[in-house]
């Protein structure tokens, strides 16, 4: 046994561990995100708290594919969690984007939301150095779920500083129209990701 093949194991229990960790943070994210949203009427971070959700179910199909560690089955069986992924983004961007129209159009002001400026300033921090480590150690374990998995991790953060601009702007300077419009911004994400799922065929590593 080479050395290389005798430290894989370790680096397998490492992602898991790394993917159990932000299964968790992703859990209490999109629970705070949500409440946080339905108290302040912001449809931004109701929309912020249910991709939190999702990403819950991409992130325990990656770890299934690391607990399995079965080549063919599971790959084939990653694919069709990425088409359920892909198609339930599509479904929330729809609800989303729908819910900011009608905020705009009704001119239906949400109040300050402290909390959720909290939220989305950790994640800021928290999610491009778990994106950098998931996307060492995929390259280090050779696993392409993985890889894939760093790169909705890196969405997130573009999603919390939409998030953290549209609240920010709301509570700063009273511009409710500023919440729907970051409403719709993360619409573009989450149809962004939600497509790639459906129509990437291959979970190739880059580079």
């Amino acid at each position: 046994m080479t050395a290389e093949a005798a430290l894989r194991p370790r680096l397998v229990r490492r992602a898991m561990l790394l993917e159990v960790a932000v299964i968790l943070y992703n859990v209490l994210e999109g629970a705070v995100s949500i409440v946080a949203g339905v108290l302040a009427g912001s449809v931004a971070l109701i929309g912020f708290g249910l991709d939190s959700a999702i990403e819950v179910s991409a992130s325990v199909a990656v770890l299934s594919h690391l607990w399995l560690n079965r080549d063919d089955e599971a790959l084939e069986w990653e694919r069709r969690v990425a088409m359920f992924v892909g198609v339930t983004l599509l479904l929330l961007a729809i609800y989303v984007g729908a819910q900011a129209v009608y905020d705009l159009v009704a001119a239906s002001e949400p109040e300050e939301s402290y909390l959720g400026i909290g939220i989305a300033a950790v994640s800021l921090v928290v999610m491009p150095f778990v994106s950098r480590k998931e996307h060492s150690l995929s390259h280090e374990i050779g696993s392409r779920s993985l890889e894939a998995e760093s790169r909705e991790t890196l969405m997130c953060t573009y999603l919390s500083a939409a998030l953290l601009l549209g609240l920010g702007a709301n509570a700063l300077f009273g511009w409710w129209w500023a919440d729907p419009i970051a409403a719709l911004v993360i619409v573009g994400f989450l149809v962004k990701e939600g497509w790639e799922a459906l129509t990437r065929r291959e979970l190739c590593c880059v580079d």
